[in-house]
């Protein structure tokens, strides 16, 4: 059977708060910068012109709507991106120390990727991807955890190619 995608992911989306300068005042500056490993690993899959799709959760605000029109924008099928009513996106703010090295501080207590259930998981996307990719954040916490595992079930019946990003 022919498949659809190349590569499926699910996990975390989220909004990364990076440094960029300082204000006239002296106060930290910080950008607004579409994130999450499983999403950064679709784009780059999609710039080098792979069919991709992503399974997660986001708020209903203006992380949630940016990070829909982030993945749209960079070619990923978004059907399977689900928005939660009551919590928000999850956010996190980025310290990068001269090193090169970083530190995160994530808002996520909840964090809307955190409340993906398995009703909302589009299974179909899996059953149509050859590779189904999946990270650990979705994995700490319910009712993401048990949808994660749901998912990866599905993905085995089907044949997929499963990775993973520690």
């Amino acid at each position: 059977m022919e498949k659809t995608y190349d590569v499926t992911a699910l996990g975390e989306i989220l909004i990364d708060f990076t440094m960029n300068g300082q204000s006239e005042q002296g106060n930290n500056i910080f950008e607004a910068c579409p994130g999450g490993a499983v999403d950064n690993a679709l784009a780059m899959l999609s710039k080098l012109g792979r069919k991709t799709a992503f399974i997660g959760k986001v708020g209903k605000d203006q992380f949630g709507r940016l990070l829909k029109e982030t993945l749209e924008e960079a070619g990923i099928d978004a059907k399977g991106l689900a928005v939660d009513e009551q919590v928000n996106t999850t956010l996190a703010f980025v310290h990068t120390f001269p090193d090169g090295d970083r530190e995160f501080s994530f808002y996520r207590k909840p964090g809307a990727d955190m409340m993906l259930r398995e009703d909302e998981v589009d299974y179909e996307l899996i059953r149509q991807s050859k590779v189904f990719h999946l990270g650990t954040l979705s994995m700490t916490d319910e009712p993401a955890k048990s949808a994660t595992k749901k998912a990866l079930e599905v993905a085995k019946e089907a044949g997929c190619i499963i990775t993973f990003d520690p």
